[in-house]
């Protein structure tokens, strides 16, 4: 009984927003094609094709500004056989007020007792790359540590694994990455004594200590991808993914076996300088005040441009990926050192 509570299906949710503005822009859908340092997210098997250090930025802001989300990362090529990475992720509420304490003993209020608190999440990746002996094929992995905080009144420390694969022929892409592939294991450690201080609020509610471990499903991606060369400098992109989650969700394809969120991107770009993206995904059937269902989707919109080494995307996404939410202007910026060897 213990271990069926201890898995949770929206465990480590923050580790799904996504990063870097260009794969928002397309939907997320790059598994197969992921080829740079923001590999150390989508697919580490990506990181093999790197051929000097690479870095990354990206700042988003969630629900109106409330919450901040960042992102960044490095990766180098070990040799040409291989590459490594590292990436930070955080994501945060930051200036909480806790009132936990604004009534004192005599029941008078008391505004000096309010104190104000941080709720943050981190997730710190080490990645892997490497080519197989087998043609055109690349495997990577992840070890990831996770890190979270929510002021005094608890914290985690969890640990889990992800491992991707990428197959290249004719200009066609594949790509399969296994997010929390072992399970990713979080273990809390909670103050009793903040506890103590809540646990009364609401009459027979919140008298027990919360679990104090959780378990991450695996989820597995699935990416098939293709280019066309169009003209003498146009290059245009397209790639499908398939999400998949082992537990009944309101994606359109959904059982008690597990559910598939489908996702389509397409890039076109002139010479490798400037990019346009587009991208649809976030399938999802919602239910109306009625109990009918109808189907939404995500529409996502991309800008980039590269030059002298230095590529900066913008996408316009909604990074909640849930209801009605509003969209969010998404800028990132990728540091690639070869030009400057040239």
């Amino acid at each position: 009984m213990t271990n069926a509570q201890s898995f949770r299906n929206y465990s480590n949710e923050f580790l799904n927003i996504g990063v870097d503005a260009a794969a928002l822009g397309m939907s997320k859908a790059v598994v197969a094609t992921t080829n740079n340092v923001n590999s150390t997210y989508w697919n580490p098997a990506g990181l093999v094709g790197i051929e000097d250090y690479q870095g990354s930025l990206m700042h988003a802001s969630y629900f109106a500004g409330i919450a901040n989300y960042n992102h960044a990362a490095f990766a180098m090529p070990i040799n040409k056989e291989s590459a490594l990475g590292i990436s930070v992720i955080r994501f945060g509420v930051d200036d909480i007020l806790n009132t936990t304490e604004l009534i004192d003993n005599d029941g008078n209020i008391d505004f000096n007792r309010i104190s104000l608190f941080s709720a943050a999440d981190y997730a710190f990746n080490v990645s892997y790359a490497r080519n197989l002996i087998f043609k055109d094929v690349k495997f990577g992995v992840n070890a990831k540590v996770v890190r979270r905080i929510i002021g005094d009144f608890a914290s985690s420390w969890g640990f889990g694994f992800d491992a991707g694969i990428q197959f290249e022929r004719n200009n066609w892409h594949f790509g399969l990455m296994v997010r929390d592939i072992t399970t990713t294991f979080n273990t809390w450690a909670i103050n009793e004594t903040e506890f103590d201080k809540i646990k009364n609020a609401i009459p027979g509610q919140n008298q027990e200590l919360p679990e104090t471990t959780e378990l991450t499903k695996p989820k597995i991606q699935l990416g098939v991808a293709k280019e066309w060369r169009i003209g003498r400098f146009f290059n245009l992109l397209s790639e499908v993914n398939l999400n998949v989650r082992f537990e009944q969700t309101n994606d359109i394809f959904s059982s008690e076996l597990g559910s598939i969120d489908p996702a389509i991107g397409f890039q076109l770009d002139y010479d490798r300088l400037v990019y346009l993206r587009l991208g649809v995904g976030n399938f999802q059937y919602q239910t109306e005040f009625d109990n009918s269902k109808n189907l939404t989707l995500q529409p996502n919109f991309g800008l980039g441009f590269n030059y002298r080494g230095i590529q900066v995307d913008y996408a316009l996404t909604n990074i909640g990926s849930v209801g009605n939410a509003l969209f969010s202007n998404i800028f990132s910026i990728t540091f690639d050192y070869s030009f400057f060897r040239r």
